[in-house]
Protein backbone atom coordinates (compact mmCIF):
# COMPACT_ATOMS: atom_id res chain seq x y z
CA UNK A 1 0.00 0.00 0.00
CA UNK A 2 1.59 3.29 -1.09
CA UNK A 3 1.24 6.65 0.61
CA UNK A 4 -1.67 8.79 -0.52
CA UNK A 5 -0.57 10.87 -3.55
CA UNK A 6 -3.41 13.35 -3.36
CA UNK A 7 -5.27 15.31 -0.67
CA UNK A 8 -8.65 13.92 0.33
CA UNK A 9 -11.89 15.73 1.06
CA UNK A 10 -12.10 17.68 -2.20
CA UNK A 11 -11.92 17.01 -5.94
CA UNK A 12 -8.34 16.67 -7.11
CA UNK A 13 -6.42 15.50 -10.13
CA UNK A 14 -2.81 15.22 -11.25
CA UNK A 15 -0.47 13.54 -13.69
CA UNK A 16 1.08 10.39 -12.26
CA UNK A 17 3.89 7.98 -13.07
CA UNK A 18 3.66 4.28 -12.32
CA UNK A 19 5.58 1.09 -13.03
CA UNK A 20 4.49 -1.15 -15.89
CA UNK A 21 6.49 -4.37 -16.09
CA UNK A 22 9.68 -2.61 -15.05
CA UNK A 23 9.28 0.50 -17.21
CA UNK A 24 7.78 3.87 -16.23
CA UNK A 25 4.31 4.69 -17.54
CA UNK A 26 2.24 7.82 -17.17
CA UNK A 27 -1.38 8.77 -16.71
CA UNK A 28 -3.97 11.22 -15.45
CA UNK A 29 -5.53 10.51 -12.05
CA UNK A 30 -8.68 12.10 -10.62
CA UNK A 31 -10.14 11.66 -7.14
CA UNK A 32 -13.81 12.07 -6.15
CA UNK A 33 -14.94 14.86 -3.79
CA UNK A 34 -15.04 12.36 -0.90
CA UNK A 35 -11.39 11.48 -1.50
CA UNK A 36 -11.98 7.77 -2.04
CA UNK A 37 -14.09 5.36 -4.05
CA UNK A 38 -14.07 2.37 -6.42
CA UNK A 39 -11.36 2.32 -9.07
CA UNK A 40 -11.96 2.88 -12.79
CA UNK A 41 -9.48 2.78 -15.69
CA UNK A 42 -10.30 5.16 -18.58
CA UNK A 43 -8.81 4.10 -21.93
CA UNK A 44 -8.16 6.67 -24.64
CA UNK A 45 -9.34 6.88 -28.23
CA UNK A 46 -6.79 6.58 -31.04
CA UNK A 47 -6.11 10.32 -30.68
CA UNK A 48 -4.24 9.86 -27.39
CA UNK A 49 -4.80 11.17 -23.88
CA UNK A 50 -6.67 14.27 -25.02
CA UNK A 51 -8.57 16.94 -23.08
CA UNK A 52 -11.74 14.95 -23.83
CA UNK A 53 -10.36 11.83 -22.10
CA UNK A 54 -9.18 13.93 -19.16
CA UNK A 55 -12.66 15.43 -18.95
CA UNK A 56 -14.26 11.95 -18.93
CA UNK A 57 -11.85 10.99 -16.13
CA UNK A 58 -12.89 14.08 -14.15
CA UNK A 59 -16.56 13.28 -14.74
CA UNK A 60 -16.10 9.77 -13.37
CA UNK A 61 -14.38 11.23 -10.32
CA UNK A 62 -17.34 13.56 -9.83
CA UNK A 63 -19.54 10.44 -9.84
CA UNK A 64 -17.57 8.99 -6.92
CA UNK A 65 -14.84 6.94 -8.61
CA UNK A 66 -11.06 7.09 -8.38
CA UNK A 67 -10.34 7.32 -12.10
CA UNK A 68 -7.03 6.76 -13.88
CA UNK A 69 -6.44 7.37 -17.59
CA UNK A 70 -3.15 5.71 -18.63
CA UNK A 71 -1.26 7.44 -21.43
CA UNK A 72 -0.73 4.69 -24.00
CA UNK A 73 1.17 7.00 -26.38
CA UNK A 74 3.74 8.33 -23.91
CA UNK A 75 2.64 11.95 -24.13
CA UNK A 76 1.94 12.10 -27.87
CA UNK A 77 -1.43 13.25 -29.25
CA UNK A 78 -2.56 12.88 -32.86
CA UNK A 79 -3.77 15.91 -34.78
CA UNK A 80 -5.44 14.16 -37.70
CA UNK A 81 -6.87 10.75 -38.46
CA UNK A 82 -3.86 9.65 -40.53
CA UNK A 83 -1.52 10.35 -37.64
CA UNK A 84 -3.92 8.70 -35.18
CA UNK A 85 -4.05 5.56 -37.33
CA UNK A 86 -0.27 5.42 -37.50
CA UNK A 87 0.10 5.83 -33.73
CA UNK A 88 -2.50 3.15 -33.08
CA UNK A 89 -0.74 0.77 -35.46
CA UNK A 90 2.57 1.40 -33.71
CA UNK A 91 1.13 0.25 -30.37
CA UNK A 92 1.05 -3.57 -30.32
CA UNK A 93 -2.03 -4.94 -28.57
CA UNK A 94 0.16 -6.96 -26.21
CA UNK A 95 2.08 -3.86 -25.15
CA UNK A 96 -1.12 -1.89 -24.67
CA UNK A 97 -2.57 -4.59 -22.43
CA UNK A 98 0.70 -4.73 -20.49
CA UNK A 99 0.57 -0.98 -19.87
CA UNK A 100 -3.06 -1.23 -18.80
CA UNK A 101 -2.33 -4.10 -16.41
CA UNK A 102 0.33 -1.89 -14.82
CA UNK A 103 -2.31 0.81 -14.43
CA UNK A 104 -4.58 -1.70 -12.68
CA UNK A 105 -1.70 -2.57 -10.32
CA UNK A 106 -1.17 1.12 -9.56
CA UNK A 107 -4.83 1.92 -9.08
CA UNK A 108 -5.54 -0.98 -6.74
CA UNK A 109 -2.48 -0.09 -4.64
CA UNK A 110 -3.80 3.41 -3.92
CA UNK A 111 -5.28 3.77 -0.42
CA UNK A 112 -8.03 5.95 -1.91
CA UNK A 113 -9.39 2.99 -3.86
CA UNK A 114 -12.06 1.15 -1.87
CA UNK A 115 -12.69 -1.72 -4.31
CA UNK A 116 -10.85 -5.02 -4.79
CA UNK A 117 -11.55 -4.90 -8.53
CA UNK A 118 -11.68 -2.14 -11.13
CA UNK A 119 -14.02 -1.02 -13.85
CA UNK A 120 -12.84 -0.05 -17.32
CA UNK A 121 -14.33 2.48 -19.72
CA UNK A 122 -12.82 2.96 -23.17
CA UNK A 123 -13.59 4.64 -26.46
CA UNK A 124 -12.90 3.51 -30.05
CA UNK A 125 -9.39 1.98 -29.82
CA UNK A 126 -9.78 2.15 -26.04
CA UNK A 127 -13.06 0.29 -26.24
CA UNK A 128 -11.24 -2.57 -27.92
CA UNK A 129 -8.58 -2.47 -25.20
CA UNK A 130 -11.36 -2.65 -22.59
CA UNK A 131 -12.23 -6.10 -23.96
CA UNK A 132 -8.62 -7.24 -24.37
CA UNK A 133 -7.80 -6.22 -20.78
CA UNK A 134 -10.96 -7.76 -19.30
CA UNK A 135 -10.28 -11.01 -21.15
CA UNK A 136 -6.80 -11.23 -19.61
CA UNK A 137 -7.09 -9.63 -16.16
CA UNK A 138 -9.61 -11.11 -13.69
CA UNK A 139 -9.30 -8.00 -11.54
CA UNK A 140 -11.54 -6.22 -14.06
CA UNK A 141 -15.13 -6.69 -12.89
CA UNK A 142 -16.89 -4.14 -15.11
CA UNK A 143 -16.05 -3.50 -18.77
CA UNK A 144 -17.65 -0.66 -20.74
CA UNK A 145 -16.56 -0.37 -24.38
CA UNK A 146 -17.90 2.63 -26.27
CA UNK A 147 -17.90 1.70 -30.00
CA UNK A 148 -14.87 -0.50 -29.31
CA UNK A 149 -12.55 -1.26 -32.22
CA UNK A 150 -10.89 -4.67 -31.89
CA UNK A 151 -7.53 -4.72 -33.65
CA UNK A 152 -6.57 -8.06 -35.10
CA UNK A 153 -7.80 -11.26 -33.54
CA UNK A 154 -10.73 -11.36 -31.14
CA UNK A 155 -9.37 -12.07 -27.64
CA UNK A 156 -9.83 -15.37 -25.85
CA UNK A 157 -12.64 -14.73 -23.37
CA UNK A 158 -12.39 -18.05 -21.52
CA UNK A 159 -10.87 -16.30 -18.47
CA UNK A 160 -13.29 -13.35 -18.51
CA UNK A 161 -14.73 -12.39 -15.11
CA UNK A 162 -16.11 -8.96 -15.96
CA UNK A 163 -19.67 -8.03 -16.76
CA UNK A 164 -19.85 -6.13 -20.06
CA UNK A 165 -21.96 -3.11 -21.01
CA UNK A 166 -21.24 -1.89 -24.55
CA UNK A 167 -22.46 1.25 -26.33
CA UNK A 168 -22.60 1.34 -30.15
CA UNK A 169 -24.00 3.60 -32.86
CA UNK A 170 -26.47 2.24 -35.37
CA UNK A 171 -24.81 4.32 -38.12
CA UNK A 172 -21.26 3.38 -37.12
CA UNK A 173 -19.40 2.18 -40.22
CA UNK A 174 -16.23 1.54 -38.17
CA UNK A 175 -17.96 -1.03 -35.95
CA UNK A 176 -20.82 -2.38 -38.10
CA UNK A 177 -23.81 -3.57 -36.12
CA UNK A 178 -23.79 -7.13 -37.62
CA UNK A 179 -20.30 -7.76 -36.21
CA UNK A 180 -21.64 -7.44 -32.67
CA UNK A 181 -23.71 -10.61 -33.03
CA UNK A 182 -20.58 -12.67 -33.57
CA UNK A 183 -18.66 -10.90 -30.83
CA UNK A 184 -21.48 -11.40 -28.35
CA UNK A 185 -21.77 -15.06 -29.27
CA UNK A 186 -18.02 -15.59 -28.79
CA UNK A 187 -18.08 -13.93 -25.37
CA UNK A 188 -21.11 -15.95 -24.32
CA UNK A 189 -19.75 -19.31 -25.53
CA UNK A 190 -16.26 -18.85 -24.12
CA UNK A 191 -17.06 -17.26 -20.76
CA UNK A 192 -20.72 -17.92 -20.00
CA UNK A 193 -21.17 -14.16 -19.55
CA UNK A 194 -23.96 -12.44 -21.49
CA UNK A 195 -22.74 -9.03 -22.74
CA UNK A 196 -25.20 -6.17 -22.80
CA UNK A 197 -24.66 -4.39 -26.11
CA UNK A 198 -26.85 -1.30 -26.50
CA UNK A 199 -27.53 0.52 -29.74
CA UNK A 200 -28.04 4.25 -30.25
CA UNK A 201 -29.29 6.28 -33.24
CA UNK A 202 -25.84 7.73 -33.71
CA UNK A 203 -22.48 7.54 -35.51
CA UNK A 204 -19.07 6.36 -34.38
CA UNK A 205 -17.62 8.50 -31.54
CA UNK A 206 -21.07 9.81 -30.61
CA UNK A 207 -19.92 10.40 -27.02
CA UNK A 208 -17.08 12.77 -27.95
CA UNK A 209 -18.43 16.27 -27.36
CA UNK A 210 -15.23 17.70 -28.80
CA UNK A 211 -16.30 16.47 -32.24
CA UNK A 212 -19.58 18.25 -33.10
CA UNK A 213 -19.82 16.48 -36.46
CA UNK A 214 -20.53 13.15 -34.70
CA UNK A 215 -21.51 14.07 -31.13
CA UNK A 216 -25.05 13.07 -30.18
CA UNK A 217 -26.07 14.68 -26.91
CA UNK A 218 -29.12 12.50 -26.22
CA UNK A 219 -27.31 9.24 -26.93
CA UNK A 220 -24.28 10.37 -24.92
CA UNK A 221 -26.45 11.32 -21.95
CA UNK A 222 -28.30 8.00 -21.96
CA UNK A 223 -25.09 5.98 -22.32
CA UNK A 224 -23.36 7.93 -19.54
CA UNK A 225 -26.20 7.40 -17.08
CA UNK A 226 -26.24 3.67 -17.84
CA UNK A 227 -22.46 3.50 -17.49
CA UNK A 228 -22.24 5.13 -14.08
CA UNK A 229 -25.10 3.02 -12.73
CA UNK A 230 -23.43 -0.13 -14.10
CA UNK A 231 -20.05 0.75 -12.58
CA UNK A 232 -21.53 1.51 -9.16
CA UNK A 233 -23.44 -1.77 -9.20
CA UNK A 234 -20.71 -4.02 -10.57
CA UNK A 235 -17.34 -2.90 -9.13
CA UNK A 236 -16.71 -4.58 -5.78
Amino acid sequence: MSESPLPTGKPAHQNVTFDSNGTPAHGYLALPPTGSGPGVIVIQEWWGLTDHIADVTDRLAAEGFVALAPDLYGGNVAHDSQEAFRMMQELPVERGVELLSGAVDHLLALPEVTSDTVGTVGFCMGGGFVLYLAAKDPRVSAAVPFYGVIQGEVPDFSGLKAQILGHYGERDETVPVPTLDGLGRTIREQSGIEPDFRMYPADHAFFNDGRPEVYDADSARTAWSATTDFLHTTIK
